[in-house]
């Protein structure tokens, strides 16, 4: 019998039922339940201060996160133990979302939101659709590829995915390519989607140069991490009329009232919600069901990212 550590109450009572795990309560603002813990999961929306207390947990083998990012953990992570993410978990939701944020910034929703504020029948005939436009997805993970999915039925010109590496396509894209290619194929694409991970390899990559790369009118749609964009680079571009953008991701993150990206002309902003939908607690349980009763088994979990 291993015992596994959960955020949620309902989570369990949920899990419970699972062969060979007892489960128990730690909201991680403090020390563990018991001394036994061998598995924990930390909140959702906690970020990196949960993280903090993973190290009193002193027969700890492995965290099984529910984001897909792991930057917050990885610097909390105690040595020997395996951090696992959440893959898959929030494919649906966020796909959803950058599909929202790109059709919402093309046909000038913002506009008319404000136009109605102030009573008005705005005039946004003419705006652009997304069909026929050249979509490059970068970071062309489980996300990237529900994104895809999502695209091929909105009647694009083309969906280009840019990965770590270049290697073969899928039933969605003939080619993958690596991110060596992104001076060639920035050029030629209007719509470019952002949603690969916060590493040392990633931050900053959405730079000057990259956007200055983009062509006139298009945009960026961000639901990664707000560190890969420099934010004051983009400010810089948008504010000039060249480029548009659509953030679920900002840096900072919360955006200060002050900061100059509220205001900035051609930029939509959304609070980080891209995961955070009904579509979350059900497939954040499927996940956890299936990952415990491997653990249970003697198995590794399966979408191991690092090791303390």
């Amino acid at each position: 019998m291993v015992t596994v550590a959960l955020p949620e109450r309902s989570w369990v009572e949920q899990l419970a039922d699972v062969p060979g795990v007892r489960t128990v309560l730690w909201e991680m603002t403090g020390p563990p339940p018991s001394d036994d813990v061998e598995l924990a999961v930390p909140p959702y929306m906690g970020g990196s201060e949960p993280m903090t207390w993973l190290g009193h947990a002193p027969r700890l083998r492995a965290v099984q996160l529910v984001t897909a990012g792991y930057e917050h953990a990885l610097p909390h992570l105690p040595t020997g133990v395996a951090l696992a993410n959440g893959a898959g978990i929030h494919d649906t939701s966020t796909a959803e979302l950058a599909i929202t944020l790109t059709l919402a910034a093309l046909r000038g929703i913002p506009e008319a939101v404000r136009a109605q504020g102030r009573g008005e029948w705005a005039s946004l005939a003419g705006r652009r659709s997304l069909a026929d436009r050249r979509v490059l997805i970068l970071g062309y993970g489980s996300i990237g590829r529900t994104i895809a999915h999502r695209l091929s039925v909105f009647e694009v010109a083309q969906i280009t995915a840019v990965a770590s590496r270049s290697r073969a396509g899928d039933d969605l894209v003939d080619r993958i390519h690596g991110v060596d290619d992104l001076t060639e194929l920035l050029p030629s694409h209007d719509v470019v989607l952002l949603v690969l991970p916060l590493t040392e390899a990633t931050r900053g990559l959405v730079g000057r140069d990259f956007l200055r790369r983009m062509p006139d009118g298009a945009l960026l749609v961000n639901v990664a991490r707000g560190g890969v964009v420099l934010t004051d680079a983009l400010v810089a571009e948008c504010a000039s009329g060249r480029l548009m953008a659509a953030l679920d991701v900002t840096d900072p993150e919360p955006l200060p009232k002050t900061h100059p990206l509220w205001r900035t002309p051609g930029v939509l902003i959304s609070p980080h919600v891209g995961g955070a939908s009904t579509a979350f607690d059900p497939r954040a349980l499927a996940l956890l069901r299936r990952e415990l009763t491997r653990f249970a088994a003697g198995e590794d979990l399966s979408h191991l990212v690092a090791t303390g």
